[in-house]
Protein backbone atom coordinates (compact mmCIF):
# COMPACT_ATOMS: atom_id res chain seq x y z
CA UNK A 1 0.00 0.00 0.00
CA UNK A 2 1.47 3.31 -1.06
CA UNK A 3 -0.08 6.24 0.80
CA UNK A 4 -1.35 9.49 -0.57
CA UNK A 5 -1.02 12.95 0.82
CA UNK A 6 2.20 14.86 0.42
CA UNK A 7 4.55 12.04 1.51
CA UNK A 8 4.99 10.64 -2.02
CA UNK A 9 6.61 13.90 -3.10
CA UNK A 10 9.44 13.01 -0.74
CA UNK A 11 9.58 9.19 -0.60
CA UNK A 12 9.79 8.98 -4.40
CA UNK A 13 13.31 10.39 -4.15
CA UNK A 14 14.61 7.48 -2.04
CA UNK A 15 16.25 4.72 -4.07
CA UNK A 16 14.97 2.09 -1.62
CA UNK A 17 11.40 3.27 -2.15
CA UNK A 18 11.81 3.00 -5.92
CA UNK A 19 13.42 -0.44 -5.56
CA UNK A 20 10.55 -1.73 -3.40
CA UNK A 21 7.93 -0.39 -5.80
CA UNK A 22 9.68 -1.97 -8.80
CA UNK A 23 9.96 -5.27 -6.88
CA UNK A 24 6.18 -5.44 -6.46
CA UNK A 25 5.47 -4.55 -10.07
CA UNK A 26 8.13 -6.87 -11.56
CA UNK A 27 6.69 -9.80 -9.60
CA UNK A 28 3.03 -8.88 -10.20
CA UNK A 29 2.36 -8.52 -6.48
CA UNK A 30 -0.77 -6.59 -5.46
CA UNK A 31 -0.34 -2.83 -5.02
CA UNK A 32 -2.87 -0.39 -3.60
CA UNK A 33 -2.06 3.23 -4.28
CA UNK A 34 -3.97 6.38 -3.48
CA UNK A 35 -3.99 10.09 -4.21
CA UNK A 36 -0.44 11.40 -4.68
CA UNK A 37 1.09 7.89 -4.62
CA UNK A 38 1.19 8.05 -8.43
CA UNK A 39 4.19 10.38 -8.06
CA UNK A 40 6.19 7.59 -6.39
CA UNK A 41 5.12 5.07 -9.03
CA UNK A 42 6.09 7.47 -11.80
CA UNK A 43 9.52 8.00 -10.24
CA UNK A 44 9.99 4.22 -10.08
CA UNK A 45 9.09 3.98 -13.77
CA UNK A 46 6.19 1.57 -13.40
CA UNK A 47 3.22 3.58 -14.70
CA UNK A 48 3.88 3.43 -18.46
CA UNK A 49 1.01 1.69 -20.26
CA UNK A 50 -1.19 1.47 -17.18
CA UNK A 51 -4.55 2.94 -16.22
CA UNK A 52 -4.65 4.70 -12.87
CA UNK A 53 -6.65 7.06 -10.72
CA UNK A 54 -4.82 9.73 -8.76
CA UNK A 55 -5.50 13.04 -7.13
CA UNK A 56 -7.07 14.98 -10.03
CA UNK A 57 -4.37 17.68 -10.04
CA UNK A 58 -1.87 14.93 -10.94
CA UNK A 59 -3.51 14.08 -14.27
CA UNK A 60 -0.67 15.78 -16.22
CA UNK A 61 1.96 13.90 -14.16
CA UNK A 62 0.23 10.57 -14.77
CA UNK A 63 0.08 11.23 -18.50
CA UNK A 64 3.71 12.37 -18.58
CA UNK A 65 4.63 9.03 -16.98
CA UNK A 66 2.96 7.26 -19.90
CA UNK A 67 -0.21 6.18 -18.10
CA UNK A 68 -3.88 6.85 -18.68
CA UNK A 69 -5.43 9.03 -15.97
CA UNK A 70 -8.88 7.79 -14.93
CA UNK A 71 -11.12 9.99 -12.79
CA UNK A 72 -12.84 7.25 -10.79
CA UNK A 73 -13.16 6.09 -7.20
CA UNK A 74 -11.43 2.77 -7.83
CA UNK A 75 -9.42 1.70 -10.87
CA UNK A 76 -8.19 -1.88 -11.18
CA UNK A 77 -5.32 -2.48 -13.59
CA UNK A 78 -4.14 -6.05 -13.15
CA UNK A 79 -3.08 -6.29 -9.50
CA UNK A 80 -2.83 -2.53 -9.01
CA UNK A 81 -5.77 -0.73 -7.46
CA UNK A 82 -5.79 3.06 -7.38
CA UNK A 83 -8.10 5.84 -6.24
CA UNK A 84 -8.23 9.64 -6.18
CA UNK A 85 -8.30 10.50 -2.47
CA UNK A 86 -9.67 9.54 0.94
CA UNK A 87 -13.37 9.83 -0.01
CA UNK A 88 -12.76 6.85 -2.33
CA UNK A 89 -11.55 4.58 0.49
CA UNK A 90 -14.64 2.27 0.58
CA UNK A 91 -14.59 1.44 -3.15
CA UNK A 92 -10.78 1.39 -3.30
CA UNK A 93 -10.39 -1.04 -0.41
CA UNK A 94 -13.27 -3.22 -1.62
CA UNK A 95 -11.49 -3.65 -4.97
CA UNK A 96 -8.12 -4.24 -3.33
CA UNK A 97 -9.58 -6.98 -1.14
CA UNK A 98 -10.98 -8.60 -4.32
CA UNK A 99 -7.50 -8.51 -5.87
CA UNK A 100 -5.93 -9.99 -2.74
CA UNK A 101 -8.48 -12.81 -2.67
CA UNK A 102 -7.92 -13.57 -6.35
CA UNK A 103 -4.14 -13.88 -6.02
CA UNK A 104 -4.11 -15.40 -2.58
Amino acid sequence: MIPGGRAPEYIRNYPDCQRIIRHFFERAKPVAQLCHAALALAAAGVLRGRRTAAYPALAPDVRAAGAEFVDAEAVVDGVMVSARAWPDHPAWMREFVRVLRAVG
